[in-house]
Order: structure tokens, then C-alpha cells, then sequence
């Protein structure tokens, strides 16, 4: 069966993020005054194929722990939908 994850990888929070700073101090002068607390991370979406939604996400989660995401400084949350 085919499954679509998406996963979402963030600094973890408490986290400097450079990126998220340089844009929230960036808003402000295209007008927007009222975004607070911007971060700036990675969205990944990969085609997987597997017996069930479950061994699916077992699948993505271990590609974010062992490539995609930096666990020291980075979180990640999957989405796993049927194709």
C-alpha cells in the first residue's frame, strides 16, 4: 500500500534560530507587526510503501533520526496519509 508522509522538521524551542530572528525582524517593515515567534525550519514530504499507516510512520521516523533532522537541535513531527 501506498502511504504520503509529511514530515515537519523545527529548532526545538528555547533554540536560537537565526533564520526565524532575521525574519520576524523583517516583518515589521513590509507591515506586518503583529507575528511573533518565528521559526523557520524544513517540510519534507516522501512517498512510502508499506503494509499499514503504522510500519509507515516507523519508516519516516527512523529516516528523520538517522538523516533528516538534527536531534540535538531539532524536533520533527510526521504526518502519514493513505495515497
Amino acid at each position: 500500500m501506498k502511504f504520503v508522509a509529511e514530515i515537519e522538521i523545527l529548532p526545538l524551542k528555547g533554540l536560537l534560530d537565526p533564520q526565524g530572528k532575521a525574519v520576524a525582524n523583517g516583518l515589521p517593515k513590509i507591515g506586518i507587526t503583529s507575528a511573533s515567534n518565528v521559526r523557520i525550519g524544513k517540510f519534507i514530504t516522501m512517498d512510502l510503501d508499506a503494509d499499514s499507516a503504522d510500519e509507515a510512520h516507523k519508516m519516516a521516523e527512523t529516516a528523520c533520526k538517522k538523516l533528516l533532522a538534527n536531534l540535538i537541535m531539532e524536533g520533527f513531527n510526521i504526518r502519514i496519509s493513505a495515497q
